[in-house]
């Protein structure tokens, strides 16, 4: 239930920076580049903040 969550917010925030760096702001990309970065971090060290918030808030350990 956790990686389903997990991929739905992911998959939005992705979706969401690309829409604001077309119609508000090109500096939107650094978002998209900041959760790749932090995709990219969590294979490595197995650690990712938005796993730890969402296993607090559906309780899961």
């Amino acid at each position: 239930m956790l990686n389903k969550y997990f991929r739905i917010i992911v998959g939005t925030f992705v979706l969401l920076s690309v829409v604001l760096t077309v119609y508000v702001n090109p500096n939107w990309m650094w978002f998209t580049v900041f959760i790749g970065v932090n995709l990219i971090q969590s294979a490595f060290t197995k650690w990712c903040l938005l796993e730890t918030i969402l296993s607090k808030v559906f309780k899961i350990k």
